[in-house]
């Protein structure tokens, strides 16, 4: 197995941007979602940010695919890597904290591991064996009973971890029909796919012509959400991606929680939990397990303290 590639700091610069922008948009989401229902909040987060990007492809130069059996992919995709997790955890977020909706986050890394070996992409290894079971313990830890857990938590975890696990399904749709399209394209494409998808769902469910209209925080919760934690967060991904290579890019669930957590205790007053920090942190040592960190570092220290004890 092809050993993580050592980055450099542009590239450690870019992962900590990275955080902060999928960080942000999990206090964007938590903000939104007090006025408005998360269907509308996920159908103005992908309208936006595809508005965007497709104004970045256009001046770029480069053409749309013309044949409806080009957007087949990027409608899968924009379903399972947009629409449906965008959509579950904003429902989510109504009943849980933004920074616990995080932590819960860093399992998606486990379930792709899951997903690939399920569909025989990579072999199941004793390291992400590992990786998946100290990520199921940190969220056990989590949702341990006693902790208060009333339904409706317990409901907004599970819907949560149901985002991370359509995540785990989209890298192996992207592997499988997405490798050679340049990244914008993919980004561009995903997105205006998720947000034909979101129009027809939030017309149907939401009516969001009929609803009150948000405040000013909430316009620019929506604002940030689709531009920093979407649009610009899709541009620095795939930058990393193609730079530093997707071992790397994942380390990114390590960090988002510290970004979201401050963000949701300054401004929404949300409690940092001792064991919900204990939960993301044997999440993080799974995450570590399965990308095979963890078990070099420790076969490291076991040869240097063998390498002393023979000297001795």
């Amino acid at each position: 197995m092809q050993q993580p590639k050592t980055m450099n700091l542009t590239e450690w610069g870019l992962l900590v941007l990275l955080s902060v922008l999928w960080g942000g948009a999990f206090f964007f989401v938590g903000v939104a979602v007090v006025e408005l229902p998360p269907l509308t909040v996920v159908l103005a987060r992908v309208g936006i940010a595809a508005a965007i990007l497709l104004g970045l492809t256009l001046f770029l130069g480069h053409s749309l695919p013309r044949r409806l059996s080009a957007w087949t992919p990027f409608l899968v995709m924009g379903l399972i890597n947009n629409a449906v997790p965008f959509s579950f955890t904003a429902a989510g977020q109504t009943m849980v904290s933004v920074g616990l909706a995080t932590i819960i986050n860093g399992m998606t890394p486990l379930f792709t591991a899951l997903v690939m070996a399920s569909f025989r992409e990579e072999r199941l290894t004793m390291n992400r064996v590992v990786g998946v079971l100290l990520g199921v313990g940190g969220v056990v830890l989590i949702s341990r009973p006693g902790a208060d857990m009333e339904d409706a938590r317990l409901l907004g975890i599970g819907l949560c971890l149901a985002a991370a696990l359509s995540y785990g399904f989209a890298a192996l749709w992207g592997r499988r029909h997405l490798a050679e399209v340049p990244p914008l394209m993919s980004a561009t494409c995903q997105l205006l796919s998720s947000a034909l998808i979101m129009t027809v769902v939030a017309a149907i469910v939401d009516r969001p012509w009929t609803l009150p209209m948000p405040s000013t925080e909430v316009w620019m919760a929506l604002g940030g959400l689709a531009l920093f934690g979407t649009a610009i967060a899709y541009v620095v991904f795939f930058e990393i991606l193609t730079r530093a290579g997707a071992s790397n890019v994942m380390l990114v669930t390590l960090l988002m929680p510290v970004t979201a957590l401050l963000l949701g205790n300054m401004f929404l007053a949300e409690p940092i939990l001792v064991y919900e920090l204990a939960g993301a942190a044997i999440i993080g040592l799974g995450l570590l397990s399965i990308d095979g960190r963890l078990p070099r570092w420790a076969m490291r220290v076991i040869s240097e303290r063998l390498a002393i004890s023979g000297r001795c």
